[in-house]
C-alpha cells in the first residue's frame, strides 16, 4: 500500500494502474494473484456486482504486461522474478445490454475493436465474433512471440440482460459460439481468466472449454475479492480512526458497526468472512455510514424474478439447503434462491460437512435493508403517499420503548395506506410475510414461523429489553390469537432471559389492516 499524507480512496475506480499511480489506498491481493496464476491456466470466478472483480482483472492485466513498476512494495514484488510480457486480450461485456442478436454482435465487435487497438493488430474481416476472437489470439501470439492472456470481465451480462426474454436461447448459442474458439487456441494462450455473477456451468456456454477451473467456492481463494477484518484494520487503520472521530464514537465501536453494516460474506465452506469493498471505500471517503452498495441499484433481473416467483421472504434467512439448490442452471431456476446467492443477497453462514448442508442467510445489515426494501413492491404499489421506511422506523422505536399501542397505531396507518396489487392473496401467510418485511427493514431482530413442540409461532420479535410473541389471525379475533400463544406454549420459543409480551392480532380482509389486538405482559 502506498502511504500518502492525504488518504485517497478508489471509489468506483477499477483500474489498478490508476490506483497505484494516483496514490490511492490498495488492498494487496497480489500474493493470491501470484498463487492463482502459477496454479491454474484457465480460471473462472463468480462474485456479486461491485465486489472487486474488475479491479482483479485489471491487476492481472498489469501483471501479465510485465508492469513491475506498479507492484513495488506489494507482495508480488518479492514473489515474481521474471516479469515476462504477454499480449493481453482484455475485454468487459458489461456494456453489452441489448435485446437483439444483431446489436449484441455489434457491441461485442466494438469490444474486439478496442482489443485490436490496444494490441496494435489489424485482423481480416470475419463472419462471426468467435472467429474474430480466434484470429486476435493467434495473431497476437505471432506478433509478440508470447502466448496471449485472455481476460474477460462480466462475461454473462448479455445473458443476464435477456434472462426473461424470448431470445435467451439464441443469445446463449451466440455466446457459446463466441467462447468456443478459446479451446481451439489453447496452444496460443498462457492464461484465461473469466468473471461474472452467475456460474459458467449454469449457462452451458463453456461446454467446449471443459478444462476451465471454477475457483468461486474454493476456500483458498475465498478472499481474493472483498476485504477481510485483518485487511480492514491494516490498510484502513487511519480511515477507521477518522470515521470514528467524525461520528463521535470510539474506534472499537466503529469497527463493530462497520462489521454489522458491511461484513459477513462467505464464499466457501470455510475461511474468513469479507466486507463489501465498495461500501467500505465509500464509508471511508465520505466519513459516514450508508447503504452504498445497495443504493447503486438492485439488479434488474433480481427484481424481475422477485415479481415472478414472489418468494416467502420469511424462509430465506437461515434456510438450510444442499449445494445443488443454490447452484442450478440460471435459465432453469424455479425459485430465486440461486440468484439471491450469486447476487450477494444471501451468503454461506454455516456448513454441515457430515450432512453436506449449507445454511444461507443475509450477510449484514446493508443487504438485509436492501432486500427488504426491494421486496416492498411485492406488497405495495407506488400509489401510496405513506413512506414505508419512515413508518417502519416509527414502529421500531415504539417496540423499543415497549409502547405496543403506538406500534399498532403506526402499523395500522401503514397497512391501511397500502393499495394491494391485483391478484394478491390476502391470507394469513401474506400478512405474516408483510410484517416480517416491515420488521426486518429497520433491523428489528425477527423470526417467523418459530417451531415449538406443539406448533409454530407466527412472529418472534426481540429488542434489547423485551421479547414479543405475535400470533396472527384473519377475520377471527385477537382473543383467539392470544389464547393460542398460551395453549401451544409458544413462550418456549424464547431462549433468552428477557421479559415476554404476548400479542394477538386479528387482520380484516375488508379493511386490509388490523381489526383488533390484545396483549399480555409476563
Amino acid at each position: 500500500m502506498i502511504q500518502t499524507q492525504e488518504l485517497r480512496y478508489p471509489v468506483g475506480m477499477p483500474i489498478f494502474e490508476q490506483i497505484i499511480e494516483g496514490g490511492y489506498q490498495y488492498i494487496d491481493k497480489t500474493e493470491l494473484i501470484y498463487k492463482l496464476t502459477h496454479t491454474y491456466n484457465y480460471v473462472f470466478l463468480s462474485r456479486p456486482r461491485r465486489f472487486g472483480k474488475s479491479l482483479l482483472v485489471s491487476t492481472l492485466k498489469s501483471y501479465f504486461e510485465g508492469r513491475a513498476d506498479l507492484f513495488k512494495g506489494l507482495a508480488m514484488d518479492r514473489l515474481e522474478t521474471e516479469w515476462k510480457q504477454y499480449p493481453v486480450v482484455h475485454m468487459s461485456l458489461g456494456s453489452v445490454k441489448e435485446s437483439s442478436l444483431a446489436k449484441i454482435n455489434s457491441q461485442i465487435n466494438d469490444c474486439l475493436d478496442e482489443v485490436e487497438r490496444s494490441l496494435q493488430l489489424q485482423t481480416t474481416p470475419r463472419d462471426t465474433i468467435g472467429s474474430r476472437l480466434k484470429e486476435i489470439i493467434i495473431r497476437s501470439h505471432e506478433k509478440y512471440g508470447m502466448p496471449a492472456v485472455v481476460l474477460i470481465d462480466e462475461y454473462d451480462a448479455p445473458l443476464l440482460n435477456n434472462i426473461t426474454n424470448e431470445i435467451l436461447d439464441d443469445v446463449r448459442n451466440t455466446m457459446r459460439a463466441f467462447y468456443a474458439p478459446l479451446k481451439e487456441c489453447l496452444e496460443h494462450i498462457r492464461f484465461i481468466f473469466i468473471t461474472g455473477i452467475t456460474k459458467f456451468s449454469q449457462l452451458s456456454i463453456f461446454s467446449e472449454l471443459n478444462n476451465l477451473s471454477n475457483i468461486s467456492m474454493l476456500p483458498q481463494y475465498s478472499t481474493i475479492c472483498g476485504i477481510t477484518e485483518h485487511e480492514l484494520t491494516t490498510f484502513f487503520g487511519q480511515g477507521i480512526s477518522n470515521l470514528a472521530t467524525h461520528n463521535q464514537t470510539a474506534r472499537d465501536e466503529m469497527i463493530a458497526t462497520l462489521r454489522q453494516y458491511y461484513n459477513g460474506y462467505h464464499f466457501a465452506r470455510e475461511g474468513s468472512a469479507v466486507y463489501n469493498p465498495y461500501s467500505i471505500v465509500c464509508a471511508m471517503q465520505n466519513e459516514y455510514l450508508d447503504y452504498y452498495w445497495y443504493n447503486t441499484g438492485t439488479p434488474t433481473i433480481l427484481l424481475k424474478l422477485l415479481q415472478k416467483y414472489r418468494p416467502d421472504i420469511t424462509k430465506l434467512d437461515g434456510c438450510v439447503v444442499k449445494s445443488n439448490q443454490f447452484d442450478v442452471p440460471t435459465e432453469k431456476m424455479t425459485n430465486v434462491l440461486p440468484l439471491f446467492y450469486q447476487s450477494g443477497y444471501l451468503t454461506i453462514k454455516e456448513y454441515d460437512q457430515r450432512r453436506d448442508r449449507y445454511t444461507l442467510g443475509f450477510p449484514n445489515d446493508e443487504v438485509r435493508f436492501g432486500i427488504m426494501d426491494s421486496l416492498i413492491p411485492n406488497y405495495v404499489t407506488a400509489a401510496t403517499d405513506v413512506n414505508p421506511l419512515i413508518s417502519a422506523e416509527d414502529i421500531r422505536f415504539a417496540f423499543e420503548d415497549n409502547d405496543v399501542s403506538a406500534a399498532i397505531t403506526h402499523l395500522r396507518h401503514l397497512l391501511k395506506s397500502i393499495p394491494y396489487q391485483e391478484g394478491t392473496r390476502r391470507n394469513e401467510g401474506h400478512y405474516t410475510s408483510m410484517l416480517y418485511v416491515i420488521f426486518m427493514l429497520v433491523g428489528i431482530k425477527v423470526q417467523s414461523q418459530v417451531r415449538t413442540a406443539d406448533g409454530r409461532l407466527d412472529i418472534l420479535l426481540t429488542t434489547s429489553k423485551r421479547n414479543y410473541l405475535i400470533e396472527l389471525k384473519l377475520n377471527r379475533s385477537a382473543r383467539e390469537a392470544l389464547a393460542q400463544i398460551d395453549s401451544k406454549d409458544y413462550a418456549l420459543a424464547v431462549t433468552n432471559k428477557l421479559p415476554v409480551t404476548k400479542i394477538g392480532i386479528n387482520f380484516s380482509t375488508d379493511t386490509g389492516t388490523i381489526a383488533d389486538w390484545m396483549l399480555r405482559e409476563e
